[in-house]
């Protein structure tokens, strides 16, 4: 695991899904974001499914790659929705997939249920792009999070998240542990919701974070205090 003291601002910028998914995003802010990420060589821009188009011309020729959310932000649509949010996203250029778990089935004991959601939108995905499933921590407790991480494990997924930033709760330290802990060294583990800072982000990375996703991406890696997501 990373050495929260042997991060450089390169480094660091490359674990960032710098993140804009508010309603009101106008054009110039989605551009904006993308040429934030070119500059900063972000790993990717998070955006809304309408705006993946616009940021995958924006960033054509670049290293920066596109995220966008699908099922967001309350992940009880159904799995054909989902999966098929996810496909044409593809088709506009996304290279990530950022999915919201079905909370519900997982509170209704239902896992079976659960892990066919994940690997409905896992085979729609495949060999295309990057599948992270946003677990919404704040609303789990810790069995729960075991449980999801386990399921998202088996399904096919490549990370595991911890919020949409529109929930209860954010990232916190503990959690990303226990979720490494959970899937062990072969999953990513993204940190999202709240980390607006470098030294927040640097307690990520040393409980096992892989990823940040923050709307305050320029102020981590600079040492600034960011807002937002």
């Amino acid at each position: 695991m990373s050495n929260s003291t042997n991060n450089t601002q390169a480094e660091i910028a490359a674990m960032i899904d710098h993140t804009i998914l508010k309603a009101d995003a106008t054009k110039e802010e989605i551009l904006q974001i993308c040429r934030e990420a070119r500059q900063y060589q972000f790993a990717t821009v998070c955006v809304n499914a309408g705006w993946v188009k616009t940021a995958a011309e924006e960033l054509k020729g670049s290293n920066v790659g596109i995220t966008t959310v699908v099922g967001f932000p309350l992940g009880a649509t159904t799995t054909a929705s989902k999966a098929a949010e996810a496909k044409f996203a593809i088709e506009d250029g996304a290279t990530e997939i950022d999915m919201v778990l079905n909370i519900g089935l997982l509170k209704s004991g239902d896992l079976e249920g659960v892990q066919r959601d994940v690997e409905g939108v896992a085979a729609a995905v495949k060999g295309q792009a990057v599948l992270k499933v946003i677990l919404e921590t704040g609303l789990l407790t810790d069995e729960e999070k075991v449980t999801a991480c386990d399921i998202c494990k088996k399904a096919g997924a490549d990370f595991v998240k911890t919020s949409t930033g529109f929930g209860k709760g954010g990232a916190t330290a503990e959690d990303i542990a226990l979720m490494r802990r959970t899937v062990g060294p072969d999953l990513g583990v993204k940190a999202s919701g709240g980390v607006r800072d470098r030294e927040t982000a640097l307690q990520m990375i040393a409980a096992g974070a892989t990823r940040i996703g923050a709307s305050s991406g320029i102020a981590i890696v600079t040492g600034g205090q960011g807002e937002g997501y």
